[in-house]
C-alpha cells in the first residue's frame, strides 16, 4: 500500500528583509511519519519550520498540506487545519497558569472534535501537578513541557517541533522522546521536528533530511538514523 503524502514542499525559496535563506527546499512528509531535520546552526532549519506554519512568508515554491496548497495562508489558518507548532526556545504566556495556557492551545486548533486534556496529563502529570501555577515561575523543561502539550490538545494532524531538547535537563528530554513517541504511535500523529540532540535524532526519527545553507542536501534511511556515526557526521556537515 503506498504512504499518504500529507506534507509535500516543493522549490521553497523564503528569508528576510530580502535575504534569501531557504532555497529550493524539496521535502515530503507522509501520514503517521516522524522525520528529522538536521543541520548546523545557522543553516535554516528554524526559517524552515516558521516558514511551514506560515510565520515567514515563502517567496517563491509551493507548501501543500492534506491536499490543500496553504502557501497564502496565515499561521492562524494553518493551525486551524490540523498543524501544531512549538517553536525553538518555548512560548508560553508567562502570566497565564498553566491551564489557561492550554486551553489557548484549544483556541488556536478551532472547534475540531478531540480535545485531549486527558493524554496531555497522563504525558506530562507535572502540568496536572502545577495546573493552577503561573507558566512564566516554571523551569525551560516544564515550559517545553507545556508548549508541546499546548499544542496537543487540538489533536492536531501535524506537529512541527524546533529543537525541542535545547536547553534541557537530559530527564526532562527523556520525558520528552517517550511522550512524543507516544504521541506518534497511540494517536498516528505526524512529526516533523529540527534537532541537533544525536540521541533525541536516533530514538525519535523514522527518517530524515539535512539541510544545509538554505538547502536539502541529502536524505537519511531508518537504518543509517540508528548509526550514531553517520548521523552524527550530517551535523557537523
Amino acid at each position: 500500500m503506498a504512504a499518504e503524502v500529507l506534507l509535500q514542499v516543493t522549490g521553497l525559496d523564503a528569508g528576510y528583509d530580502g535575504s534569501k535563506v531557504l532555497q529550493g527546499v524539496d521535502m515530503t512528509v507522509n501520514t503517521g511519519e516522524v522525520v528529522a531535520v538536521i543541520g548546523r546552526n545557522g543553516v535554516g532549519k528554524t526559517t524552515l519550520m516558521r516558514s511551514l506554519i506560515g510565520l515567514i512568508r515563502a517567496s517563491a515554491g509551493c507548501i501543500v498540506f492534506k491536499d490543500m496548497t496553504i502557501s497564502g495562508m496565515t499561521a492562524d489558518a494553518r493551525a486551524h487545519l490540523g498543524i501544531g507548532y512549538i517553536p525553538q526556545g518555548r512560548d508560553v504566556f508567562p502570566q497565564m497558569s498553566v491551564e489557561e495556557n492550554l486551553l489557548v492551545g484549544e483556541l488556536v486548533n478551532g472547534s475540531r472534535a478531540g480535545k485531549l486534556y486527558d493524554l496531555v496529563y497522563d504525558l506530562f502529570p507535572l502540568l496536572k501537578e502545577r495546573r493552577t501555577q503561573r507558566a512564566g515561575t516554571m523551569s525551560g523543561g516544564e515550559q517545553q513541557q507545556l508548549v508541546i502539550g499546548r499544542a496537543l490538545i487540538g489533536n492536531p494532524s501535524l506537529m512541527l517541533l524546533d529543537e525541542p531538547s535545547e536547553g534541557i535537563q537530559p530527564s526532562i528530554v527523556d520525558d520528552i522522546c517517550r511522550a512524543m513517541t507516544t504521541i506518534n504511535k497511540e494517536l498516528g500523529t505526524t512529526i516533523l521536528f529540527v534537532e541537533q540532540n544525536l540521541d533525541m535524532i536516533i530514538r525519535l526519527s523514522q527518517r530524515g533530511y539535512v539541510i544545509e545553507k538554505g538547502r536539502i542536501i541529502a536524505e537519511i534511511s531508518s537504518d543509517d538514523l540508528h548509526e550514531p556515526a553517520v548521523v552524527r557526521s550530517y551535523l557537523q556537515v
